[in-house]
């Protein structure tokens, strides 16, 4: 196998980068092309790119999309603090071929790879573990976040079925409080890139009203990032917007992605004068209701284990960082 190095896009393309993303065994939305390219526009400044491409007779086999945080060390593109699953992308039942190949690549270099976001199910940290010793390299690998993970089942009657008693009787107590103190309260939702920067704009405003921390983390950069990118993925049928609204006020906002047959559960905002009424956790369950309906498989919170995602029942699932140094 051959490993070629980019230090650019020329010779990639949406159609081969996202062709090859089809053929992942845990493809993600956070390594479509929409929204890798996007991130490295926003965030990557003048620190080069180093897209590592493995192919064989057959073509494209893999990309393993690395940035320079530092001349000593290479990261995986995303960044961290916006993408839950990175990993290297790669052709399902061909990573072992894959690894090896990027390992003797990797050897007799000093550079540090640091690969964070990688799911528990993916093969890449025991490959890595087992297979770097034979190139002379060394690996650390530890548990850096966990996402729960809900599987849906067929019906929301089942769903909550499953609940814990304690944790059905909460949530059917918030949903009827609230529709009792806010009659007429509705659920909206935005799907595909018409007016979505219109939509975008009135999730931003509950983002930033809802906490200190949250409107500090999106200024204006982030602001960029998020219309930009999320508008790219609401374009391919990636993104949807979801609004809790009394008298046509958004009280509550959801910003979710979804693709490969998972709804995942990006970010939030809400109103702090309704805090008291959960309108969060409100609009939370008609999310899940409307995946149980739409037939979808998974609805995952992504990363943290926040309390409020413990209530809807999930199972927590481990996210590792892998160091590959000389």
């Amino acid at each position: 196998m051959k490993v070629d190095v980019l230090a650019g896009w020329t010779g990639l393309d949406e159609k081969r980068w996202n062709g090859l993303l089809d053929r992942a065994k845990l493809p993600s939305v956070f390594l479509t092309w929409q929204w890798q390219t996007q991130w490295a526009q926003a965030f990557l400044a003048d620190r080069p790119l180093h897209l590592l491409t493995v192919s064989d007779d057959d073509g494209l086999t893999a990309i393993l999309p690395l940035y320079e945080e530092t001349p000593a060390q290479h990261r995986l593109l995303g960044g961290i603090d916006v993408s839950d699953y990175l990993d290297v992308i790669a052709v399902a039942d061909r990573e072992e071929e894959v690894w090896r190949a990027l390992l003797q690549h990797r050897a007799g270099q000093s550079v540090e790879w640091d690969l964070h976001a990688i799911r528990v199910a993916s093969p890449t940290p025991g490959l890595v573990t087992a297979l770097a010793p034979a190139h002379g390299l060394r690996v650390s690998s530890a548990v850096e976040e966990r996402c729960p993970v809900l599987s849906l089942p067929e019906s929301w009657d089942e769903y909550l079925e499953r609940l814990s008693g304690k944790d059905r009787h909460e949530l059917r107590r918030k949903i009827r409080k609230l529709e009792r103190e806010l009659p007429g309260v509705a659920v909206r939702s935005h799907h595909g890139p018409d007016d979505w920067d219109e939509a975008l704009s009135r999730f931003l405003y509950l983002h930033r009203l809802s906490k200190v921390g949250k409107a500090r983390f999106m200024d204006a950069q982030m602001e960029r990032f998020f219309r930009d990118a999320t508008h790219a993925l609401a374009a391919g049928g990636w993104a949807r917007l979801w609004f809790l609204e009394h008298e046509g006020r958004a009280v509550a906002s959801f910003l979710c992605v979804e693709y490969a047959g998972a709804v995942g559960l990006y970010n939030s905002g809400f109103d702090p004068e309704h805090a008291r009424l959960a309108p969060g956790i409100v609009l939370l369950a008609h999310v899940i209701r409307d995946a149980i309906d739409r037939r979808v498989s998974i609805f995952d919170f992504l990363r943290g284990e926040e309390p409020y995602k413990q209530g809807f029942g999930p199972t927590p699932e481990d996210l590792y960082n892998v160091r590959i140094v000389a």
